[in-house]
């Protein structure tokens, strides 16, 4: 019983939110309150030309290491059919020797994957570090020039008036000064002596 009365309270607050989340845009909306601003650092990078060149370079660089790994598979897939279809007529100490043999090279794959994926993740981090660090000071300016006296993150907000927004400012300026980047993958951060250690 308590629980259907939870699901039912939950599908009444769910019912009521959404026309307030409909309605919010033009609620809140029509009035521009001075000194409140809004931004919006996801859709200036969808939206700009550098942060277009970057998520272009992660794609190819993602699938080149996807390209890599598919190419190492293949032949360790094929030794795995092979010592299936044989295993049966080997000796004890044969099987166990091939399989030990085949585990270690899986595990080494699995870890390069692993790694691969680590170093897309770490080269995007530091790739938007750098734009990061080109859209600060065109933030600070832009805040300046609207007498911003707070700066509200657009995507967690329900609304607010258009005017105070400053993402297609910021998105221009950006445009202006860099409309390209250039990186490759990232090695990832040598362990110290100490980490490896334990």
């Amino acid at each position: 019983m308590l629980s259907h009365r939870v699901v039912i309270a939950a599908a009444l607050a769910g019912a009521l939110m959404l026309p307030l989340a409909a309605n919010a845009q033009s609620t809140l909306g029509n009035k521009s309150v001075p000194g409140v601003c809004m931004l919006s650092r996801s859709a200036i990078l969808a939206g700009s030309k550098v942060g277009q060149a970057a998520d272009a370079r992660l794609k190819q660089l993602a699938q080149q290491a996807q390209n890599q790994l598919e190419t190492e598979r293949k032949p360790l897939d094929q030794d795995i059919q092979q010592f299936r279809q044989k295993a049966q007529s080997m000796s004890e100490s044969e099987r166990a020797s091939q399989q030990k043999a085949l585990q270690q090279r899986l595990q080494a794959f699995q870890q390069k994957a692993q790694e691969l994926k680590a170093r897309i993740q770490l080269t995007r981090s530091k790739a938007m570090q750098r734009i990061g660090a080109a859209i600060d000071p065109l933030v600070a300016n832009i805040y300046k020039q609207h007498g911003c006296g707070i700066l509200l993150d657009r995507d967690t907000v329900l609304g607010g008036n258009p005017q105070n927004d400053l993402t297609d400012a910021v998105t221009q300026a950006l445009d202006k000064k860099m409309t390209t980047i250039s990186f490759n993958l990232a090695p990832l951060p040598k362990q110290s002596s100490n980490a490896s250690g334990k």
